[in-house]
């Protein structure tokens, strides 16, 4: 099993809007650390929009947040949608590195970590979520009346027990990541 890290969408713009985002920033940039003494490939997935959104590229919150402590052989891949693996590199990466497992942890839960883990079974891969490695917004889903706790059970519940067409999903707490890494 060659595992790769997926840091999905912690740029700067996020933190402040994320289900205790400080939080989640130290737990990422432990799993980053963890990752590279493991020699694991990590890739920071950074969500861009149009000129003035909160996702421009000319923002200074569309970076990644450096407390993650990203190296310079880290990859960087841009998206434009929910899913990672639309229009972009990201599939083409992982093939040629011979990544069989996708670690995924970032923002924000109910968007495009849940895209991005749908995708990447759909591709064959295996997925390690991060159970307690996303996070939906502060203020959770209120028109579906559901807490940022609720919003996270749900998706780890859901993408770890659906059927999927091709790899598997399993729930993993972000101190047991690349535990048992090659």
């Amino acid at each position: 099993m060659r595992q790769a890290l997926l840091v999905i969408d912690m740029q700067e713009v996020m933190r402040p809007v994320l289900w205790r985002g400080a939080e989640l920033v130290e737990r990422i940039a432990r799993l980053v650390a963890a990752a590279h003494q493991a020699r694991a490939p990590v890739i920071a997935i950074q969500q861009t929009g149009p000129p003035g959104s909160a996702f421009d590229p000319a923002s200074s919150g569309w970076r990644v947040d450096p407390r993650l402590r990203l190296q310079d052989g880290d990859l960087r891949i841009r998206k434009t949608a929910t899913d990672s693996f639309y229009e972009t590199e990201l599939g083409d990466l992982l093939a040629e590195r011979g990544i069989t497992t996708v670690v995924v942890a970032g923002a924000a839960t109910d968007f495009c970590v849940d895209a991005t883990v749908r995708a990447a079974v759909s591709r064959g891969l295996n997925v390690d979520l991060v159970s307690d490695g996303h996070a939906p917004a502060a203020k959770g889903d209120p028109d579906a009346r559901m807490t940022p706790e609720q919003i996270v059970a749900h998706h780890n519940r859901v993408l770890s027990q659906a059927i999927h067409p091709g790899g598997r999903v399993r729930l993993i707490k972000a101190a047991d990541v690349f535990s048992d890494s090659e």
